[in-house]
């Protein structure tokens, strides 16, 4: 079994030599390469796309967590009950279901690179507006706006590494998510801090993230005009041989649109969504679980933060690991097994344990990163990985929606966190077997 770095082997294999010849005759004549084969790109730019990755990824959940620790606050503001405020916890996977779906489509039309640098900017236009527009109603709609850029930037994080480093996706993959993982525990830790030394202003707290999106534009500007198309699709050709050509190559280019008929794209989409619903209950609703048994605003937040953190560290070790096994269904289980301890853990003792919960459920929200590993293994072809991300991310958050919908109207009605607990707990075995369904060793198109 390959490692992680070469995880991806046919296409891998093909782009990396294409990339070798090309960066080692410099002098010489150009290796013969295929129509539509892109040359090697240039040092600076990698590492320019590898800082835009990072920046990215810092930005694809401040808009949640920060939300999540000013939950409180933002509620007496707006005069939300517990139900509106359990729909606020669920546009964010709404919202990616919804935009998600768009993604593949405007890469392909205006590339990957401008469609993240628009997310970019859309996320701090909603950052900026959402605190400050007044009414819940307006108050969802930035939201949305916001959470429309990390929509699409969380589909084509994948594609993005599989485009522009093809031989090191475990790498870049663990690089990013550890990116994500900071940029999530990061807003939960300081939002709170950063509210009280702006004059306590709930408005304020939240509109500062803006500045961090704002950054994580520039880097972007200049792919802005890069057309190169998504790995393993072909650069469009409008010459009748070119049109002949992919006339012919049709049909073996058909099992992988018949994506809904694999059993592992599907038990891939249900752990995905599976996951995210754990995670956005936990980023909206934890904090209020500890502050509910006594635990202060700025304790509670960074038990939230340390929960986050959980995934610097493990959202760069686990693809590695993920990617040198066959399978990873046994990374799925122990996951898991954190999950309901920890869920165990604040149903009987929120308070007494709370930093042994904060950490058990940090190491199974790390169930995100091996996701999104097994994206980049579970198809052979670059091509493969754009419909695989784009339907198990997108049907994926579509099913967690319910989720943090439902743990606010158990906690209004019930008048307590029993039942929204044994809730987040029982939903953890159908993710893991969702997850060893999907971490089996095999690939889409031997599905389809």
């Amino acid at each position: 079994m390959p490692d992680d770095e070469t995880q991806t082997p046919t296409l891998n294999r093909r782009e990396t030599l294409n990339r070798g010849g090309a960066a080692h005759t410099p002098a010489g004549p150009q290796a013969p390469r295929l129509p539509g084969a892109a040359e090697a790109p240039a040092p600076w730019l990698l590492r320019l796309i590898a800082v835009g990755l990072v920046l990215a990824a810092l930005n694809l959940r401040p808009a949640i967590t920060s939300l999540g620790a000013l939950l409180e606050e933002v509620r007496d503001g707006l005069h939300m009950s517990g139900s509106v405020a359990g729909v606020l916890t669920s546009v964010p996977p709404l919202c990616f279901a919804v935009f998600g779906v768009m993604a593949p489509r405007l890469a392909r039309r205006f590339g990957a690179g401008a469609v993240v640098c628009a997310g970019m900017a859309a996320i701090a236009a909603g950052l900026v507006i959402r605190p400050y527009i007044g009414s819940t109603a307006g108050f969802l709609a930035a939201s949305a706006l916001a959470l429309m850029g990390i929509a699409v930037s969380n589909i084509l994080m994948p594609v993005i590494v599989k485009r522009w480093f093809p031989d090191r996706v475990g790498t870049m993959t663990g690089l990013y998510s550890m990116a994500l993982a900071l940029g999530t525990a990061l807003a939960a830790a300081v939002t709170v801090p950063l509210t009280s030394a702006m004059g306590g202003s709930w408005q304020s707290g939240l509109a500062v993230w803006a500045v961090l999106a704002a950054l994580a534009v520039l880097p972007w500007i200049v792919l802005v005009r890069d057309r190169t198309p998504a790995p393993g699709t072909p650069a469009p050709d409008l010459s009748a041989s070119g049109q002949a050509s992919r006339q012919a190559s049709r049909p073996a280019d058909a099992p992988a649109l018949r994506i809904t008929r694999s059993r592992t794209a599907w038990g891939l989409a249900c752990f995905f969504g599976l996951q995210a619903t754990a995670a956005y209950i936990t980023m909206g609703w934890m904090p209020q679980i500890f502050r509910d048994a006594g635990v202060s605003a700025g304790t509670a937040g960074v038990l939230l933060a340390v929960t986050m953190a959980m995934g610097v560290p493990l959202a760069f070790v686990i693809p590695r690991v993920a990617g040198r096994l066959k399978q990873q269904g046994p990374i799925v289980v122990v996951l898991g097994l954190c999950g309901l301890i920890g869920y165990g853990g604040l149903y009987l003792a929120p308070a007494a344990g709370a930093w042994v919960w904060a950490v058990l459920l940090g190491v199974a929200n790390c169930a995100f990163p091996l996701a999104l590993t097994m994206i980049g293994m579970r198809s052979r072809t670059g091509a493969g990985v754009v419909r695989l991300s784009a339907f198990a991310q997108s049907t994926g958050y579509l099913l967690s929606i319910p989720g943090p919908l439902l743990v606010g109207v158990l906690y209004q009605h019930s008048g307590g966190w029993g039942l929204p607990i044994a809730l987040m707990a029982g939903l953890m075995i159908p993710q893991m077997v969702a997850g060893v369904l999907a971490g089996r060793d095999r690939t889409v198109e031997d599905e389809c």
